[in-house]
C-alpha cells in the first residue's frame, strides 16, 4: 500500500512538473511575439461622421461603428459597479488574470463538455478586443493572458476600465456604453441608473 501511494505521489508530482515546464516553454515562446501595448495610451478609435445643426443638435451619424468617447470620471458609479459585478468582480484585486475565475470556468467547461465559459477578466477582454480574434483556442488564450499581464503593467486600473467602457461591442453597431445608452435607452450615459 505504501509503495502504491509513493508511485501515485511521484506520478502526480511528475505530472505537475510537466505541466509547469510545458506552460513555461509555451509562454517563453509566445512572449516575444506579443504586440506592444503602449498604443493603448493614445487610444483613438474609429469615430462616425456626425452631422450637426448650427446649434449643436445631432441630425445624423454615418459609419460602421457608433461610438461616443467618455472619460472614466464621466461614467456613473452604478454603471462601473454593474460592469464589475457582471464581468470581473475581482478586477481591483488581480493583476490581469484571475486564477479563481480561470479554474471556475475550466471546471464548468469540463463538466459541460464545451467552451461555455471563458474566465476572461476585463483586462483580458481589452487585450482580446484590441489585439486578438474571438476564436476559442488555447493559443489565443495564452496570448490573451500575456497581453493582459503587459497591459496591467503599463496602464492603471482606471485606464483599463475606460478602454473597456469605450471599446466593448454591445450590439446594434454600438461600441462602448455611451453609444449603447443612446441607442437602447435614448439617454446619455450620465442619465443611466
Amino acid at each position: 500500500m505504501i509503495r502504491l501511494l509513493t508511485i501515485f505521489c511521484l506520478c502526480s508530482a511528475f505530472s505537475v512538473l510537466s505541466i509547469i515546464a510545458i506552460t513555461g516553454v509555451v509562454f517563453a515562446t509566445a512572449f516575444p511575439k506579443i504586440p506592444e501595448v503602449s498604443k493603448l495610451l493614445d487610444y483613438q478609435p474609429k469615430m462616425p461622421l456626425r452631422i450637426m445643426t448650427a446649434d449643436g443638435v445631432l441630425i445624423a451619424e454615418f459609419g460602421r461603428e457608433r461610438r461616443k468617447l467618455v472619460d472614466f470620471d464621466q461614467v456613473p458609479k452604478v454603471l462601473v459597479d454593474s460592469i464589475l459585478a457582471a464581468e470581473d468582480d475581482r478586477f481591483f484585486k488581480h493583476q490581469g488574470i484571475d486564477i479563481n475565475g480561470i479554474l471556475r470556468s475550466a471546471i464548468n467547461n469540463i463538466l459541460k463538455g464545451s467552451k461555455a465559459q471563458g474566465g476572461s477578466t476585463i483586462t483580458m477582454q481589452v487585450a482580446r478586443n484590441f489585439y486578438l480574434s474571438s476564436e476559442k483556442t488555447f493559443t489565443r488564450k495564452i496570448y490573451e493572458v500575456l497581453l493582459a499581464l503587459e497591459i496591467e503593467r503599463k496602464l492603471s486600473k482606471k485606464q483599463i476600465l475606460e478602454l473597456y467602457i469605450n471599446q466593448i461591442y454591445l450590439g446594434k453597431r454600438a461600441y462602448g456604453f455611451a453609444s449603447a445608452a443612446q441607442i437602447y435607452f435614448a439617454k446619455s450615459l450620465k442619465e443611466i441608473n
